[in-house]
């Protein structure tokens, strides 16, 4: 019912802007928060944020930042304060969908203390095999919301491209990139930062070791009853960057890696962010990944003006791109 009334209040508003303005734009900020709808594939909320000057009836491309909490809680209002936040004001993505006016959806994905070990928001191996009815295939979830999002952005004459931009630092930087890897035919560009520890990679083998989900694509058929597409991943403009003093490292954690993922990547790919940062870097070159690598001196584990001024330009080069 909240979801109908903002939707009512947002469509009538925007008629009445657009027949007194030959200028065909959203004149304010607007949030919708979408609830879940089983029927639809999702059993989460999300939320939806169409920045003040969104243009409308001229094809432009939603964006996607998947929600960060920072911490577990078992209370999903907290989860989506923080998405609440995310998608307003305290994110890379939030910049980018203001400065590009395009509209922007976070998803409000749980993360339960009472299954600590269940990174949902990193989109860990534990969730991807979780069979409950909250927490199931969230990037399936994920797809029906983008789906849903695209249905009512057409409703009000906001044509968005038929593939999405992804962005993301930290936990939802992690996921964003094993997204890329399950579902890359639906991006059209993405943009990740201090991705936590150690990039998903297009190999089975490092080594002659095998790199299953989510550190290679050793079991990935098994797991997605697909193969994974190389070609439609590699086609993907990334651009992933990194503050050179970030020495936040998720792979020590029992919550982001068990210990048999934890010894494979500290022996095969490094025992610190920095080192496994490169070496991620020579293996996507090596298997021609489409991606741009940049290092920003004097940076930790937060992003900076530069930083988003970048993922800003980014995206803005890729918006008319095929």
């Amino acid at each position: 019912m909240r979801f109908y009334l903002i939707f009512l209040l947002l469509f009538s508003s925007f008629f009445s802007l657009a027949q007194d303005s030959k200028l065909d734009v959203f004149k304010k900020d607007s949030l919708l928060i979408i609830k879940k709808d089983i029927n639809k594939g999702f059993q989460n909320d999300y939320i939806l944020f169409i920045p003040k000057g969104t243009p409308i009836n001229k094809k432009i491309v939603l964006l996607v930042e998947p929600n960060n909490t920072g911490k577990t809680n078992d209370s999903i209002e907290i989860h989506k304060e923080s998405a609440i936040n995310l998608a307003t004001v305290s994110s890379v993505g939030n910049n980018v969908a203001t400065m590009l006016k395009i509209p922007l959806l976070v998803p409000i994905f749980p993360r339960p203390s009472s299954q600590e070990l269940i990174y949902t928001h990193a989109l860990d191996r534990d969730v991807i095999l979780n069979n409950s009815q909250e927490l199931k295939r969230l990037d399936l979830q994920l797809l029906e919301m983008i789906k849903d999002a695209k249905n009512i952005l057409s409703s009000l004459n906001i044509k968005v491209d038929d593939k999405i931009f992804m962005n993301g630092f930290s936990a939802s930087a992690t996921f964003t990139n094993r997204f890329a890897f399950i579902h890359p035919e639906k991006i059209k560009a993405l943009a990740i930062g201090g991705f936590n520890g150690e990039l998903m990679l297009p190999e089975k083998k490092i080594n002659q070791l095998k790199f299953n989900y989510p550190l290679g694509i050793n079991d990935f058929s098994k797991l997605f009853n697909k193969n994974f597409d190389i070609n439609q991943f590699k086609s993907i403009p990334q651009f992933i960057y990194m503050g050179k003093l970030d020495d936040n490292d998720a792979v020590q954690f029992d919550d982001a890696y068990n210990d048999i993922e934890r010894n494979l990547i500290n022996s095969n790919l490094g025992i610190d962010v920095q080192n496994r940062y490169l070496k991620c870097q020579e293996i996507y070159k090596n298997n021609n990944v489409n991606a741009t690598f940049i290092t920003y001196d004097n940076v930790g584990h937060w992003t900076t003006s530069e930083m988003n001024l970048e993922v800003i330009k980014f995206f803005f080069k890729q918006i008319n791109s095929k």
